[in-house]
């Protein structure tokens, strides 16, 4: 009985994994800065799937020094 509950739990935690976040998109904002927008993927090894979600952005302004 215990191995069956063991096993179960390890099927339930083996399903999906969250990683990150990671950067996945970088553009210009016009302004002489970037837009970075950073997201946390997750995998679905049942089903074979890679999601992202729980986005956010950020914006850099880029100077030079003189």
């Amino acid at each position: 009985m215990k191995f069956l509950l063991t096993l179960a739990a390890v099927a339930s935690l083996a399903g999906c994994t969250t990683a990150g976040p990671y950067v996945t998109n970088i553009s210009s904002d016009g302004d002489n800065g970037l837009n970075i927008e950073k997201c946390k993927v997750e995998l679905n090894a049942f089903l074979g799937v890679v999601n992202t979600g729980e986005c956010s952005n950020s914006n850099i302004k880029l100077s030079r020094e003189k």
